[in-house]
């Protein structure tokens, strides 16, 4: 398997969440993550980083867990880390950053992590 850094955006330590359960997921797969939300904590002694600019630019994937408008924001970060690929969850679709991440080659999905880390699409 190959190890792709991951960036999970709008990471969460709240018990019920897709993004919690998508970093602990990415970890007993063997995936290095970086994890970005609005509150310190950690999950798998990985620490939620709440600012941006501590985010390692070299990421392989970033999963998206923040509606397109909390996305706002960090859309300049994403387009200049021009990461190989970024996954929008359900919830998370946002046509015009999907646009323009295509534009300069980033593969763009909208798909769910959890679903594609348990079938092997990862």
């Amino acid at each position: 398997m190959h190890n792709k850094k991951t960036l999970v955006l709008g990471a969460s330590t709240k018990p019920g969440r897709y993004a919690l359960m998508a970093a602990q997921r990415l970890l007993e797969k063997g995936h290095t993550i970086e994890l970005f939300g609005q509150n310190e904590g950690q999950v798998g002694g990985v620490n939620i980083k709440t600012k941006i600019d501590e985010i390692d630019k070299d990421i392989d994937t970033v999963t998206v867990y923040l509606s397109e408008k909390n996305q706002q924001q960090y859309e300049e970060f994403l387009l200049k880390m021009k990461p190989k690929r970024v996954i929008f969850n359900p919830g998370a679709e946002n046509f015009e950053l999907e646009t323009k991440l295509e534009a300069q080659g980033t593969e763009v999905l909208e798909a769910c992590t959890l679903v594609m880390l348990g079938t092997g699409q990862y």
